[in-house]
């Protein structure tokens, strides 16, 4: 019946003669199409980078004030020459390490010459590059588009709200192919909602800020994308070295003015952040330095390193609360670790010359691997986290990948891929995929390792503090890239004390099969062992915050507000019997079920004979479910070895030289 009423509407809708033409007899020739004149014409290849000037300054300017319709205006002058021109929309994001421009989002793009449209084509290979055909007699070009940024976080996430804005130069931009990123020169400015203020690593023009414009000075394209801005309704600036060698400042912007309120007592800690990350490293790579941080429950969540300033956000009540989430607290310290890791010394396959560049990322595991073990590690002696809550964090550290399968068919080098292979995808078995966390997480307790070896075999004379003044503490106020390979890496460490580094990182890297275990020599060697116990202290409960539903070492799943059955661990208990994504707990034994009432019934089943029985239900099927379980519930913990050195006490102090 569909495909009748659609061909009687297309008949009623036809022209006359085409009309006639489907009620004539079948022995009438149908007229044929004209064939078409020409075809798409093609189009010349995309021009490689080159290191060269652009001839001229381009103009931008960015329209924040639509918080209405949360759209992003751009407004470009850039100066041309007659012929054909690419202009390209910046494709791999630094800090994503992937393929993460926003194209899907631009939207009305329109160029125009001496007041007359320019026409562009889409290559059809490469949707992030426009091409153009240049009049003779046109000079500069005016390029307008907007970025339709998103209303929530279910795709893309929110960078505009009514009380603030997250601007990315590099998602708000066209630029033209051919040059390298450093070597292209904008003048930005932005437009922002009448009475706000603004933060980032720019410079303003004093003489051309005025109302609600405000006007940078010229910048390479290279900076200007790694110069962030947060603008809000309600912002505060804080000195965090009053009278130091270069500007450094903290930045809020909050969804209320009360979100602002931050303690002396929690400033001093960020100001101590800066003295020791200059303890740590003895140089810096930026002549200011702009944490900007956003408390907000409406934003999307983000934390991004830059290389003089970097982006984040923490929940309204971060600078209230009695005990922020642990995270939260550790993210500036890991972020501006980065200015040294990851900015200044780069990783050489992410040196790439513009934002269009396909990066590699075979070194995640020093530039976010290393950064998250500073991160930590200044977190702690900064004062922002307490030394019980640094060791109750690695313990946590320590059982997750004590207990990761996956490490049996993926090593963790494989795992620096992940985003090349989906940015940020759903994984609904983690245990067995392993992703991005690990290059993190797992290669943070590859640096512990390495800095107890040193520490051991020179009788705690040197230190992986020694690699970092060595590796990042060098040229003393330059911010310039230097790139970085395996081998540099390598020969640093052995400056530091000779070793067999090259085979003592690949063999942890590498790692993989039936006998491949975790990276815990390091915690050994500091002095303690991971154990697994019942119960928890209230800082363990605090850092792991999840503990009260969290089976996973027992049961081998978690549980989620609603009962449902999350983080199944791949060939664990659980996973033996059939369960995966979308099963709900009904009933443990014969209570209605709950994260206390299981937690009872695994203490209850320690030792003994009987079984532990759970129903469980997926849509209209049910099952009951008996686990030979008696193991009792089980969270990691590190204790510490009676008789040895605690190298983490050594490690987690404050430096005071």
């Amino acid at each position: 019946m569909i495909r009748a009423a659609v061909l009687a509407l297309l008949l009623t809708s036809a022209a006359p003669s085409a009309l006639a033409q489907a009620q004539a007899p079948a022995s009438q020739a149908a007229t044929p199409l004209p064939a078409p004149t020409s075809l798409p014409r093609a189009l010349p290849p995309i021009p490689a980078p080159q290191d060269r000037d652009y001839p001229g300054v381009i103009g931008i300017r960015v329209d924040l004030t639509d918080l209405d319709h949360k759209v992003i205006r751009t407004r470009q002058t850039i100066p041309v020459s007659t012929g054909h021109l690419v202009l390209q929309y910046p494709e791999f994001i630094p800090g994503n390490h992937a393929d993460t421009g926003p194209i899907q989002l631009v939207s009305g793009v329109t160029v125009t010459g001496n007041g007359q449209r320019i026409e562009w084509v889409r290559d059809t290979v490469d949707p992030h590059a426009f091409h153009l055909d240049i009049p003779a007699g046109v000079t500069q070009i005016e390029v307008a588009f907007e970025w339709l940024t998103q209303p929530d976080n279910a795709v893309w996430r929110v960078v505009m709200t009514p009380e603030m804005v997250n601007l990315q130069w590099e998602k708000a931009l066209l630029y033209p192919a051919g040059y390298n990123h450093d070597r292209i020169t904008f003048a930005p400015s932005v437009v922002l909602p009448e009475g706000w203020r603004q933060a980032s690593a720019l410079e303003v023009d004093s003489a051309s800020a005025s109302g609600s414009t405000v006007t940078f000075r010229p910048i390479p394209l290279e900076h200007l994308a790694d110069s962030p801005m947060f603008a809000g309704r309600h912002y505060r600036r804080i000195d965090l070295d009053p009278g130091g060698r270069s500007p450094v400042h903290l930045n809020l912007v909050g969804d209320t003015a009360a979100s602002l309120n931050a303690s002396d007592e929690r400033i001093e800690q960020y100001r101590s952040l800066v003295d020791q990350a200059d303890r740590l490293f003895g140089a810096r790579h930026f002549d200011r330095y702009e944490f900007l941080l956003g408390l907000t429950s409406k934003m999307g969540g983000i934390g991004l390193e830059h290389h003089r300033s970097s982006e984040n956000t923490a929940s309204p009540t971060f600078f209230t609360a009695a005990n922020p989430d642990f995270g939260a607290r550790t993210l500036l310290p890991h972020e501006f670790t980065h200015s040294w890791n990851g900015k200044f010394r780069r990783p050489s396959d992410e040196y790439v010359p513009n934002f269009n560049v396909p990066t590699q990322n075979s070194l995640m595991w020093v530039y976010e691997g290393q950064t998250e073990y500073w991160g930590d590690v200044l977190g702690a002696r900064s004062g922002l986290v307490s030394r019980d809550e640094a060791l109750a964090n690695l313990a946590e550290l320590a059982g997750f990948y004590d207990q990761q399968p996956g490490r049996q068919w993926r090593s963790l080098q494989d795992t620096t891929n992940h985003n090349l292979l989906g940015y940020r995808t759903t994984n609904p078995w983690p245990s067995w995929m392993r992703g991005t966390g690990d290059y993190y997480r797992e290669a943070l307790l590859i640096w512990l390792d390495a800095d107890t070896l040193i520490r051991e075999q020179t009788n705690d004379r040197k230190s992986l503090d020694d690699f970092a003044k060595g590796f990042f503490g060098v040229e003393d106020g330059v911010w310039e890239a230097r790139p970085y390979t395996f081998d540099d890496v390598v020969a640093a460490l052995n400056a530091v004390h000779p070793h067999d580094w090259a085979t003592f990182l690949r063999t942890r890297l590498d790692a993989v099969g039936p006998d491949a275990r975790a990276p815990l020599d390091g915690i050994a060697r500091a002095g303690w062992r991971l154990v697994y116990v019942d119960d928890l202290s209230p800082v363990e409960k605090r850092i792991q915050s999840g503990w009260a539903a969290d089976f996973q070492y027992s049961l081998g799943f978690t549980l989620n507000a609603a009962n449902r059955i999350t983080g199944v661990r791949w060939g664990g208990p659980a996973f033996e019997q059939g369960l995966g994504a979308g099963w709900d707990l009904v009933a443990v034994g014969d209570r209605t079920a709950s994260a206390e009432v299981l937690r009872d019934a695994v203490t209850a089943a320690r030792g003994g004979a009987e079984p532990i029985v759970l129903v469980v239900r997926r849509g209209d099927e049910f099952r009951t479910l008996s686990f030979d379980y008696h193991g009792g519930l089980r969270y990691p913990r590190l204790v510490r070895i009676e008789g040895t050195r605690d190298r983490l006490a050594d490690i987690l102090a404050p430096r005071r030289r």
